[in-house]
């Protein structure tokens, strides 16, 4: 099942954006798509299933690249919403609206 984010996607018109905008954006993807996978690996590890010629290395390590794939693409469609997040708490500073 595909879930479509509720807004546009975060990776919405790039051009318009600052370099500076730019690169917080990507920085916030990469920061959510390492937080899908660490999800996905703790989901993984709590399994029951033992060790069977089918559940070995090479599994895990199919497991391994599709959650990697996975989070990268959930990350850059904006379908968990982190980065959205992160993007938006960040852009004060970047844009010189934050003050400290």
């Amino acid at each position: 099942m595909i879930i479509a984010p509720s807004s546009p996607s975060i990776g919405t018109l790039p051009d318009t954006l600052s370099p500076e905008r730019r690169e917080l954006r990507e920085a916030a993807q990469g920061f959510e798509a390492i937080m899908i996978r660490r999800m996905l690996e703790t989901a993984r590890a709590s399994s029951f299933a033992e060790d069977a010629p089918l559940t070995g290395g090479g599994l895990k390590q199919f497991e391994k690249m599709r959650d990697e794939h996975f989070a990268e693409i959930a990350a850059e469609s904006g379908s968990f919403g982190f980065a959205r997040s992160i993007e938006e708490q960040l852009a004060q500073y970047v844009d010189g609206h934050g003050g400290m």
